[in-house]
């Protein structure tokens, strides 16, 4: 029997996501246009200050409960009694029920990652990659299309005002949330927070969480699509060596310059069901 879980108090404070300003174009016309409003965000766990994080704003409690998350700071849910957003000071307080053991030694080696935005995790996160384990998952290329179907229908603050990049969670092809912000890093934050807050724990079921981003897959990307319990990742972009041998290490299907019917599976090809004939003719060599 699933023992209750105790969720967080969180605000819900609320920010533009953009700004009009002018712009002149290439024939010397003033135009107004719209663009991303970044924004910081300094994070204080129990009123230690711990990260300032620069970021769209769209769901901030969501974004700090991930970052903890993500960075293996706080291993569950009830661990966290409340967070506080208050964009009049940029800050969000963290209050946890009995403290973050050995926070200050946990948090002194900091790698700075190849994020958009300067993306940073601390040095243990680094060190406890082998200890990850991975659901079984098999994603069929029938599915796979479905995902990048959505995507590409997404309404997005991208499509409106550019400089943003979108992470999106699948159960098979069906979206369960977009989120976007101006680095990849936490846009994937803020789908760990939106999972830990779900009543019920997001499962795979019949088909398997699929998670996808806009944004190159990463060491940083790899690492917490599998802390996440997410075996399989695409992207439109293209992957990195760390990212690509840790994928590996962790047997993840990574698909990346995916559009449309197009894509190159980098590592766990075990992972999908192949069914190429839907991806039309191929081209002569």
């Amino acid at each position: 029997m699933a023992v209750p879980v105790s969720l967080p108090r969180l605000t819900r404070a609320h920010a533009p996501l953009t700004r009009e300003i002018e712009a002149v174009d290439e024939h010397g016309r003033t135009q107004r246009i719209s663009i991303p409003a970044e924004r910081d965000l300094t994070v204080y766990v129990d009123r230690r200050e711990l990260v300032t994080l620069m970021t769209l704003g769209a769901h901030p409690e969501w974004l700090v409960l991930g970052y903890l998350r993500n960075q293996r700071l706080v291993r569950s849910v009830d661990e966290v009694e409340s967070v506080t957003v208050d964009w009049e000071v940029s800050s969000a307080a963290v209050k946890t029920r009995a403290g973050i053991d050995r926070i200050e030694e946990r948090t002194a080696r900091r790698v700075v990652t190849t994020g958009c935005g300067q993306g940073s995790v601390f040095g243990a996160l680094m060190d406890e990659v082998h200890s990850l384990q991975l659901p079984q998952a098999v994603l069929s290329q029938q599915a796979l299309y479905g995902v990048l179907d959505a995507i590409r229908r997404q309404e997005s603050t991208y499509k409106s005002a550019g400089s943003v990049h979108g992470c999106a969670l699948f159960r098979g092809s069906e979206l369960l949330l977009f989120v976007e912000d101006v680095g990849r890093h936490n846009a994937i934050d803020t789908i760990a927070g939106w999972m830990w807050m779900q009543p019920a724990p997001i499962e795979a079921g019949e088909e398997p969480l699929v998670f996808y981003t806009t944004g190159r897959l990463t060491s940083e990307m790899v690492i917490k699509s599998a802390q996440m319990g997410v075996a399989i990742v695409v992207s439109r972009s293209g992957m990195t060596e760390m990212g690509h041998a840790i994928a590996q290490q962790l047997g993840l299907c990574t698909i990346g310059r995916a559009l449309n019917k197009r894509f190159l599976c980098y590592t766990g090809a075990q992972r999908v069901r192949w069914q190429p004939e839907l991806a039309g003719p191929a081209p002569a060599a």
